[in-house]
């Protein structure tokens, strides 16, 4: 085989999106996707969240922190009233403290989701392309992790540091981003070291090596690009999975924890209250959750839809 065949082999076959219809996998899917209403309508409402997170002085002018004893309980006024969604039994506006909340939930998912992700991704990639001795340490080291409840886990490590000074929204969530990246990276690194096992002996990529490229380079240009479309339709459920045990954590008392507030802080505070006939106060931030959750479980469930190949 002459390095012209060689090379012709490589620009033919190492981009794993093209499609059989001169299209890639990534358009073939957003075509899918867009196609599905509810697919629009999460996407949609997801959207609306991170813009709530990313600027909470559009929806309310009111300081979750600013909290008028002379104004505990006011019920929900709606949007003509001072207080929209009402006040808690220390005064605080809801309606803040559900805008403020969405910052802290959803950055702790986007940082442990990441963080997770990179970690899986490259100890995945390194396992399935070198083996031996590599891939029995990382293999054991996923097996290990596996084994240990999440939630145990969180509980004995999280309550080590329950004292700790924070400040900031970043510092608020640091503890608990850790503690979840710590568990979150093991799925990540089992697809892709089954992807990265499947890809490294095609054809475009022993040429690539025939060529004399080294191995990161046929890692990084040949063999992660198509193994790393399954782990992308993880990413949105991961996101709500990580939203959600955040608000249990919250709720237990060892995740992220006042001054800050979160829509995990808001609901724990609110069930106390729930009883005693202030039920606005649980409802509202528990809404919103409860949206953002489903909003990215079904942006995940139809993405992993619109790039599994079998499904077209």
């Amino acid at each position: 085989m002459s390095d012209q065949t060689v090379q012709v082999l490589i620009t033919e076959e190492q981009n794993p999106e093209e499609g059989r219809g001169g299209g890639s996998i990534w358009g073939d899917a957003f075509r899918t996707l867009r196609r599905r209403p509810e697919v629009i309508i999460a996407a949609l409402v997801a959207l609306f969240f991170l813009v709530v997170a990313l600027f909470p002085k559009l929806f309310t002018s009111q300081d979750p922190q600013h909290c008028d004893i002379a104004d505990s309980g006011i019920p929900p006024q709606g949007f003509g009233g001072a207080h929209p969604f009402g006040t808690d039994i220390t005064g605080c506006d809801m309606l803040a403290g559900v805008v403020y909340g969405a910052r802290p939930s959803l950055l702790l998912a986007f940082i442990v989701v990441g963080l997770s992700v990179l970690i899986g991704v490259t100890l995945g990639t390194l396992a399935g392309f070198y083996l031996g001795w590599v891939d029995t340490i990382i293999s054991r080291a996923v097996e290990v992790f596996l084994v240990i409840p999440l939630l145990l886990a969180a509980l004995l490590l999280l309550s080590l540091f329950h004292g700790a000074e924070t400040s900031g929204v970043l510092g608020s969530i640091l503890q608990p981003a850790l503690v979840l990246t710590l568990f979150g990276w093991m799925g990540y690194t089992r697809y892709v070291r089954a992807n990265v096992l499947e890809t490294k002996n095609l054809d475009y990529v022993v040429a690539a090596r025939v060529l004399g490229a080294s191995d990161l380079r046929i890692m990084v240009r040949h063999v992660l690009p198509n193994a790393i479309g399954t782990v992308t339709a993880l990413v949105p459920t991961a996101i709500a999975g990580v939203i959600g045990t955040e608000a249990v954590l919250a709720f237990l008392g060892i995740g992220v924890r006042p001054p800050a507030v979160s829509w995990g802080i808001l609901i724990s505070n609110g069930s106390e209250r729930f009883a005693a006939g202030s039920q606005y106060l649980l409802l509202f931030p528990l809404g919103c959750l409860v949206l953002t959750v489903l909003a990215f479980v079904i942006l995940g469930d139809a993405l992993r839809d619109a790039l599994d190949p079998k499904l077209k």
